[in-house]
């Protein structure tokens, strides 16, 4: 059987900047199902529109990420209103904006937010230890990630205060008996922190279960290791990776039933 998509391409509607923005945040959305880091059709990426303040992108509420093209993309403000959605009955996820819009609209360094419930992300999000620098990758987040306590299902927009409070300046945050968020300058970013975030998690995880003593370095050696890893210490995330991923997700698109991302 084959998927393609029906929504109408909306290439010559729209500027070449958000067009491109399209390009990146359908990718960005394949990119998670790639790896690995979707619950069904829940969850939540989101893009600023280049040129448009306030204004975001956002996936419609029904889609399998690997459903996600540029032109199916939902255009909303920072209150969740809909400024244009395709032709389709399918809607936004509330928690998307009460999430997302509060951290938009808080962190004008930020453009965009990755949200996810994946399974080695929860279930750090339930231990009381938190994200333990047990390696490299883990490292990276040490003293750089926030933590948010659980107030039920995020639809309360009296949540986001003390949500953008709790993340503060950092571009990680794990959601207490959760998930997982990052953000990031561009979506590159925000997609490679996710990508390091979780693989910190599922390493986790794998260590604990072991049931051996685990090894932690030094604190000297903590604070010199993450600091190497900053995103503004060498090179911003992102860059360098990401015209493979688009190579990868270019050949799976040719093979797939799936509609591709570009379209």
């Amino acid at each position: 059987m084959n998927y393609r998509s029906q929504f109408k391409s909306v290439r010559d509607e729209v500027s070449p900047e958000e067009w491109q923005a399209r390009l990146d945040l359908a990718a960005c959305y394949r990119l998670v199902d790639w790896y690995g880091m979707t619950d069904l059709v829940y969850n939540h990426i989101t893009l600023a529109v280049p040129g448009e303040e306030g204004h975001l992108l956002i996936n419609l509420y029904g889609l399998l990420y690997k459903e996600i093209t540029a032109s199916s993309l939902v255009k909303i403000d920072l209150d969740g209103n809909i400024i244009w959605k395709p032709e389709t009955d399918y809607g936004i996820n509330q928690a998307g904006y009460v999430i997302h819009g509060a951290i938009h609209r808080a962190r004008k360094d930020v453009t965009s937010v990755i949200h996810t419930h994946t399974r080695a992300g929860m279930a750090v999000s339930s231990m009381k230890c938190g994200l333990l620098p047990l390696n490299q990758t883990a490292i990276r987040f040490h003293d750089h990630i926030a933590y948010h306590d659980y107030e039920g299902p995020a639809i309360d927009t009296a949540e986001r205060e003390r949500l953008v409070d709790d993340l503060g300046s950092h571009d990680a945050m794990i959601l207490r008996s959760h998930g997982l968020l990052t953000c990031g300058a561009t979506v590159q970013q925000a997609f490679n922190t996710m990508y390091h975030l979780e693989l910190s998690c599922r390493t986790q995880v794998d260590a604990m279960a072991s049931r051996t003593e685990l090894d932690l370095p030094s604190e000297a050696v903590l604070e010199k290791t993450a600091h190497l890893y900053q995103p503004g210490t060498r090179r911003p995330y992102g860059v360098l990776e990401w015209p493979a991923m688009l190579r990868l997700l270019e050949y799976e698109g040719n093979q797939s039933p799936w509609p591709p991302y570009w379209n």
